[in-house]
C-alpha cells in the first residue's frame, strides 16, 4: 500500500500590530515576500478581533507602545488565551525595564527599531521551527513544553517593577541582547560574571538579576573587592570567631552568611588575592563558609554574581587567577559595552536621566538645546554612565532657564574633550556674520527657530526620525509631518 504524499505546507499565518500604519504596511509587504501569509492590525483592540475571528496565527508580531492599549496588554491577553502562543515584540524603545516584562509575560524575543531585516527574518523563521517542535512534542505526549521551557519567567519575591538600571536604557543591538540575556538568566540559579569598563552598570545589572530572581525577598549583599586590603576583606567576607585575632573582640557572621539564600554581589573580582580565590572557590563548591579563626564549617546557600573591568582569561593565562575559579564564576558571561560604542542611546540616557534627576531637586522638566546635545553624543565618555549621570546633574543644577545649553557643560566636553580629540563631534555653525546687527540672531519668526532646531535634532541623531522625535518630546507621526511640510532629510 503506498504511502499518500503529505500536502503541500500552507505558508505560515502572521499577524503584524503597529500603530504606525505606513511602517506596518512596509514590513508586511517585506514579509510577504518572505512567503508568509500577513494580517496587519493598527491596535490592539483591532488585534484581538482579529485573533477572535480570522485566527489562529503561527505567530504575533507586535509593536510595543501604542496610544491606548500597548504590546504587553496584547502580549498577556494572547497568551491568557495560548500559553505556547508565539509572540515577538518590535520596539523602538529599549530599556531593561521593558525588556524584562516582555521576556516575562512570555514574548519569544524583544527586537529594536530600526530593524535588521536580516537578523528579523531569520528570527522568525527560528521562531516557527520552534513552536513546530514544541506542537510535534506536545502532540507526542512529551511532559515538557519548549517554547514554555525557553520563555516560563515570572518574578518572584517582592512586587513591583526592577530597581532603576540606568547603565540598561537603550536601543542599540548591544544593549538589547544585555537585555534579553539578563531577563532570561534571572530566574535561573547560575553564577553570572560581568565584565565592563568603570562605570558601564555592572552593580546594576547584578541588582536587576536579584530582582527578578527567586531570591528576591532576600538580601543583595554587594562587596567592592579591590576596596578592602586581604586581611580585612577575608574577615568581611568569611566572619569571624571572637579572638580570632589581635581586636577581635566578638564574633561576626561576615557578609556570606548576610546573604544566605539571598544574591552576594562581588565586584573587581579580578583583584583578590590567591588565598582568597581558593577559599571562594571552596564556597562555590561545597556551599560552605569557615570563619577566621574556627575549625568548624557552617553550610551556606548563596548565589554568586562577579563583576571586573579587567580581562580575567589574561590573568587565568598569567596564572594570577585560578582557573577553576574562573569556569565556576562565568556560568553565564554578559559583557557591558562602553558608552562610545552605543552613541544611538545616548538621547534616551539622557532623557532618563533628566527625568530622574528632576524629581530628585524638585524640578520640573529640563530640555537639552541642540548644540549641547551635539557635545553630549559626541563624547567619548571616559566614565560612561556614571560620567554621563554626574555631568547631567551639574549641568541642571545650573541651568535655571530649565534649558541645558554648552554653557552649563564641563570643559572637557566643549574644548579638548576625547571627542575634540578624536574629531568624532561634528563642527561648530558658525557664529552669525558681525555685519548682521547685534539682534540679527534673536529677531527672527518663531517658525524659522523651531525649524532649525528640529533639523539640527534631526542631523544629531543620524537622520534617524524615531530618535528625533523621543529627543524632541513629539511623536514620530507629528516630526514627519512637519518634515514634509518643510520638505526636511530623514531617513524614518
Amino acid at each position: 500500500m503506498s504511502v499518500p504524499p503529505e500536502p503541500p505546507a500552507q505558508p505560515a499565518r502572521l499577524l503584524l500590530v503597529d500603530d504606525d500604519e505606513p511602517a506596518c504596511r512596509l514590513l508586511a509587504e517585506v514579509l510577504e515576500r518572505e512567503s508568509y501569509a500577513v494580517a496587519r492590525a493598527l491596535s490592539v483592540p483591532e488585534a484581538l478581533a482579529k485573533l477572535e475571528h480570522e485566527g489562529p496565527f503561527d505567530a504575533v508580531l507586535t509593536d510595543l507602545r501604542m496610544p491606548g492599549a500597548s504590546g504587553l496588554d496584547l502580549l498577556r491577553a494572547v497568551r491568557e488565551r495560548d500559553p505556547g502562543a508565539l509572540v515577538l515584540v518590535l520596539t523602538a524603545f529599549g530599556d531593561a525595564i521593558t525588556a524584562g516584562e516582555a521576556i516575562r509575560a512570555g514574548a519569544y524575543d524583544f527586537i529594536s527599531k530600526p530593524y535588521d531585516l536580516a537578523a528579523l527574518r531569520l528570527t522568525i523563521a527560528r521562531a516557527l521551527e520552534r513552536r513546530r517542535l514544541a506542537d510535534r512534542r506536545r502532540d507526542s505526549g512529551a511532559v515538557a513544553d519548549a517554547i514554555a521551557e525557553a520563555q516560563g519567567y515570572a518574578p518572584r519575591g517582592e512586587a513591583g517593577g526592577p530597581p532603576p538600571a540606568v547603565g540598561l536604557v537603550g536601543h542599540s543591538p548591544a544593549i538589547i541582547d544585555v537585555m534579553k540575556t539578563v531577563a532570561r538568566v534571572a530566574p535561573s540559579q547560575a553564577g553570572v560574571l560581568i565584565s565592563g569598563e568603570t562605570g558601564t552598570g555592572k552593580e546594576l545589572v547584578a541588582r536587576t538579576i536579584h530582582h527578578f530572581s527567586e531570591r528576591a525577598a532576600r538580601k543583595f549583599v554587594a562587596v567592592n573587592c579591590s576596596a578592602l586590603a586581604e586581611g580585612l576583606l577575608e574577615s568581611e567576607l568569611f566572619g569571624h570567631v571572637r579572638g580570632a585575632y589581635t581586636g577581635a573582640t566578638g564574633s561576626r557572621p561576615g557578609l556570606i552568611r548576610e546573604a544566605d539564600r539571598g544574591t552576594l554581589f562581588l565586584d573587581e573580582i579580578g583583584d583578590i588575592s590567591p588565598g582568597l580565590q581558593a577559599r571562594l572557590l571552596r564556597v562555590l563548591q561545597e556551599h560552605e563558609i569557615t570563619p577566621v579563626g574556627s575549625e568548624t564549617p557552617i553550610k551556606v546557600d548563596v548565589r554568586v554574581i562577579a563583576a571586573t573591568h579587567r580581562d580575567l582569561p589574561a590573568l587565568v593565562r598569567e596564572g594570577r587567577f585560578r582557573e577553576d575559579l574562573y569556569y565556576r564564576l562565568n556560568i553565564v558571561a554578559l559583557a557591558l559595552p562602553p558608552l562610545r560604542e552605543r552613541r544611538q542611546d545616548i538621547p534616551l540616557l539622557i532623557d532618563h536621566v533628566l527625568r530622574t534627576l528632576a524629581r530628585q531637586h524638585g524640578r520640573g522638566p529640563v530640555a537639552v538645546d541642540a548644540e549641547a546635545m551635539r557635545l553630549l553624543i559626541g563624547y567619548d565618555w571616559p566614565g560612561n554612565v556614571r560620567e554621563l549621570h554626574n555631568v547631567l546633574e551639574r549641568a541642571l543644577v545650573l541651568a535655571a532657564q530649565d534649558v541645558i545649553g554648552p554653557e552649563h557643560l564641563p570643559a572637557e566636553l566643549t574644548a579638548g574633550g576625547p571627542a575634540a580629540a578624536s574629531g568624532s563631534a561634528a563642527p561648530a555653525p558658525a557664529a552669525p556674520a558681525e555685519a548682521a546687527g547685534p539682534d540679527a540672531a534673536v529677531l527672527r519668526p518663531l517658525a524659522a527657530v523651531e525649524r532649525e532646531h528640529v533639523l539640527r535634532v534631526l542631523q544629531a541623531m543620524g537622520g534617524n526620525r524615531e530618535r528625533a522625535a523621543h529627543v524632541l518630546g513629539i511623536s514620530r507621526r507629528t516630526l514627519t509631518r512637519m518634515l514634509q511640510r518643510w520638505g526636511g532629510p530623514g531617513r524614518g
